[in-house]
């Protein structure tokens, strides 16, 4: 997952203290003139490159897959604080990450050129006056990594809320499974998964997205059941849970939508049928209607019938999404 390995983004105060303590130390092997300028050096480099690595341990959302970029700015739109621009509007999510990395480099950048500017003033010139002009150095490059303490606190907070999502792959072929709760979606899942699946809590759903996985044919195939997200109407979905529904539509290469024509999941059928075809309505993959408690009722138009209680047509089921996805291997033929 390409948000698992970011670096720890460290504080303003840990950095300008990691930063002086080894410039002390560097100083410390050598005299006179050329100790003042191995301080500099060694500070002015730790805190630029510190700073720079901050930024270029991020993926490029530009180039990032839909799906997690989209998932991204929902995760961080919930959980990391808004930013004020120059002109006064509000940026939260990627927006306000992509800001704060930007006024990091800046900072960075600003360090270099603090390092340059004294590094020139400590080359002529006696070792008092070397000693005040590092000194100068020093606090500036100090004011201006406090400057962006902000920042750091909004990046690490956007790398702790990042770093936890589950593995879900974009690359590989995607099934989701909606319809209101207690239909058998994840009854449903957890058959074709075998209980080989795991339970992923994103900020946006309290019961957690569960994605499970099986192999056909030498392809690996993951399934995907969203309580919270696809199991009620768009308009009782906030922002951030639509948003969230966004992502999942980048992902989807089938949509197996679960209908219980029983009415005992407590939902009338016409209700569940207006959910399927507003989920029809936003995601672009293919949308098959599949028809749970067949023992109990069929009175419904479906792609498919099965009932997972009595596991009677669950293979077919999952037959049926197979074929609907088309996934191509991409193992050479024989």
């Amino acid at each position: 997952m390409i948000f698992e390995d970011l670096p720890t983004t460290p504080r303003s105060e840990e950095l300008i203290d990691k930063a002086f303590s080894r410039a002390a130390r560097s100083g410390r092997s050598k005299s006179g003139l050329e100790a003042q300028q191995s301080m500099l050096q060694t500070a002015g480099n730790i805190l630029s490159d510190n700073l720079e690595n901050v930024v270029t341990e991020w993926p490029d959302f530009d180039i990032v897959d839909p799906f997690y970029r989209e998932l991204a700015d929902a995760v961080l739109r919930e959980s990391v604080s808004s930013r004020t621009a120059e002109d006064g509007t509000e940026q939260t999510g990627i927006d306000a990450l992509r800001a704060s990395l930007s006024e990091v480099t800046w900072a960075s950048r600003q360090v270099e050129a603090i390092q340059r500017e004294y590094n020139s003033k400590l080359r002529k010139t006696d070792v008092d006056t070397a000693r005040k002009h590092r000194k100068q150095a020093f606090a500036r490059m100090a004011d201006v990594v406090e400057e962006v303490e902000t920042d750091l606190r909004r990046v690490g907070d956007a790398r702790n809320a990042l770093r936890d999502l589950p593995d879900i792959r974009p690359d590989e072929p995607t099934i989701v499974v909606a319809g209101y709760p207690n239909v058998g979606k994840s009854s449903f899942v957890n058959d074709v998964t075998r209980a080989s699946n795991e339970i992923a809590r994103y900020p946006f759903t309290t019961r957690g997205i569960q994605i499970g996985h099986f192999e056909r044919d030498h392809i690996r195939y993951q399934i995907i059941d969203t309580p919270g997200l696809l199991d009620r109407p768009e308009a009782d979905r906030n922002e951030i849970e639509s948003q969230a529904v966004s992502a999942l539509a980048h992902l989807a290469d089938a949509v197996l939508f679960v209908v219980d024509a029983s009415g005992a999941c407590g939902y009338p059928l016409e209700d569940q049928l207006a959910l399927r075809d507003a989920v029809a309505d936003r995601f672009d993959a293919p949308v098959r209607t599949v028809c749970n408690k067949s023992d109990r009722s069929t009175d419904v138009e479906a792609d498919a019938y099965m009932s997972v209680a009595e596991d009677e047509n669950v293979d077919d089921v999952l037959d049926l999404a197979i074929t609907t996805v088309d996934w191509e291997s991409d193992l050479p033929s024989r």
